[in-house]
């Protein structure tokens, strides 16, 4: 896996996104995804994703802020790009919180062939029937980052990514760590809800590579970009526009001199 050469192909591919997300994160999602190099369209009306979606190159799903419209218009779309045959990322944020928004999770994976789950470790491990402790829109796992993949991936029957301290991304054959990153991630809102869209556009620009793979990519470029911005941040809102300019400015030389990921072949374990 060359994570260089997949960065290279997102910024020369301009792809575009389609976002439905949660309304906290909109305006730093958007430029976030244009610091990237990407394209995004933020557009959740029932009357428009569909005809959105087709003109999309990977699609976004995150149940941050729910309305029943936007329930209705994430599966228009997520149909919709399942029949062109486009990436579609889901996040489903909080879940766990309310018995509303796990049967909205739940709908979404029935209905909606999703290409990969993002989510940070109580979320994902709620999704999947593990004990989590979720709050609000934060959540806490209780089971080891690696330990909830693998069982997700066997739950769910889709690629996952948990994040945490280590980032694991896994497709059950293959796995995936991530230990880049900076603890100020933590403390900008917002910052898992564009991960989930760079996850996106990674896996736009690379049709015909394994998800984890391009999603490795992603997490890796994010992280070491995270890094970069830490070092010219005083805090959390110096440490936000840092990061934003830290999308556009890490360089290939960069992430190569600094990623930090570990591969794993589970069917030799």
């Amino acid at each position: 896996m060359n994570i260089p050469m997949m960065i290279d192909a997102v910024r020369s591919k301009n792809p575009l996104i389609h976002n439905i997300t949660n309304q906290v994160v909109v305006n730093f999602t958007a430029n976030g995804l244009y610091a990237l190099g990407a394209s995004p369209v933020m557009a959740n009306a029932v009357e428009e994703t569909a005809d959105m979606a087709r003109n999309a190159d990977a699609l976004l799903l995150n149940i941050g802020t729910l309305t029943s419209d936007q329930v209705e218009a994430m599966i228009e779309a997520g149909k919709v790009a399942n029949e062109k045959g486009i990436p579609v990322v889901f996040d489903p944020v909080g879940v766990g919180a309310t018995p509303y928004r796990n049967q909205v999770a739940a709908k979404i994976l029935e209905e909606v062939n999703v290409s990969i789950v993002r989510g940070n470790a109580g979320e994902v491990s709620q999704l999947a029937g593990l004990e989590a402790e979720v709050r609000g829109v934060d959540a806490s796992g209780t089971t080891e980052g690696k330990a909830i993949a693998r069982h997700a991936v066997e739950a769910l029957g889709v690629p996952v990514l948990v994040t945490g301290k280590t980032d694991v991304i896994t497709d059950g054959k293959q796995l995936f760590e991530a230990s880049n990153g900076s603890s100020l991630l933590t403390k900008v809102t917002g910052t898992g809800c564009l991960l989930g869209s760079v996850v996106a556009a990674f896996l736009a620009s690379h049709p015909d590579e394994a998800v984890v793979k391009a999603a490795t990519a992603a997490v890796t470029f994010y992280n070491v970009a995270a890094e970069q911005a830490t070092a010219h941040a005083n805090g959390p809102g110096s440490f936000q526009m840092a990061f934003l300019d830290a999308l556009t400015e890490t360089t290939n030389r960069t992430v190569s001199a600094n990623a930090n990921t570990k591969h794993h072949i589970l069917s030799e374990e």
